[in-house]
């Protein structure tokens, strides 16, 4: 029987490349399965985060994971970053979502440990709600928060009917319900929603750089330093207590 992998995509460099340590996922020895790049030109501003995993369709196993966290607490110092676009290195694929063949061989304690890791990385690139649905399709509860986000996008009673059914969802039905902004026809190289996505980092780019956003923080701090209600907020983390705001 032949097992089709899907090919990964010729991508041109530089790639900042991430290498997790102490991990295993796929057998794969060496290559990184996440790889950073920063565009140029009239592009610059806008970074890319790669995902290349073929072998297993970019599912999230323990390297991609701690490879991602890693690339994005580099990003987080790069102040010269405004806008981040995910990508997948994987033709036809994004993510496949949970790496189930991985999460097996683990301990009870392991999948609690990398769960809570899975997390966090979610509530940072804010789509566990459809990683959480592809859990179900096989199967499985939500288990990255998705059972939590799902219903605040969409409501219980739809959550309750997508997550209990495992259905699945093509670009056309999540962009009318809300789950993604925009559905794209494919094209001839598969990268399609990739164009789109750029299209739309280069609308936002030029909207706040860096320096004008530290300044209108700076300033909303401001208006907040006088207040009674950040006195009592810092006095009730002093004393162990839940503050009392009173809107002043």
């Amino acid at each position: 029987m032949l097992r089709v992998v899907p090919r990964a995509l010729r991508l041109p460099r530089p790639w900042r490349l991430f290498r997790a340590r102490g991990c295993a996922s796929d057998g794969a020895a060496g290559s990184p399965e996440i790889q950073v790049r920063a565009l140029a030109g009239p592009d610059q501003g806008i970074s890319e985060i790669l995902m290349n995993r073929p072998r297993a369709r970019n599912a999230l196993g323990n390297v991609l994971v701690s490879e991602l966290l890693d690339a994005l607490a580099w990003l987080r110092e790069e102040r010269q970053v405004r806008v981040l676009i995910f990508r997948s290195g994987v033709k036809g694929v994004f993510c496949a979502g949970a790496d189930l063949k991985e999460r097996e061989q683990m301990s009870e304690a392991e999948v609690g440990v990398f769960v809570k890791r899975l997390r966090g990385l979610m509530d940072e690139i804010a789509s566990s709600a459809v990683m959480g649905l592809i859990e179900t399709t096989r199967g499985l509860l939500p288990g990255a928060g998705g059972t939590q986000r799902l219903p605040r996008c969409l409501g219980v009673a739809l959550a309750k009917e997508l997550i209990f059914t495992g259905r699945r969802l093509s670009g056309e039905q999540a962009h009318s319900l809300g789950l993604v902004n925009h559905a794209v026809a494919q094209n001839e190289e598969g990268d399609a929603a990739y164009h789109r996505a750029r299209d739309l980092a280069r609308e936002i780019l030029p909207q706040v750089d860096i320096a004008s956003g530290m300044a209108i923080e700076g300033i909303c701090y401001a208006q907040n330093i006088p207040t009674r209600d950040r006195l009592e907020g810092m006095a009730a983390f002093r004393e162990k207590r839940p503050p009392r705001f009173v809107g002043e």
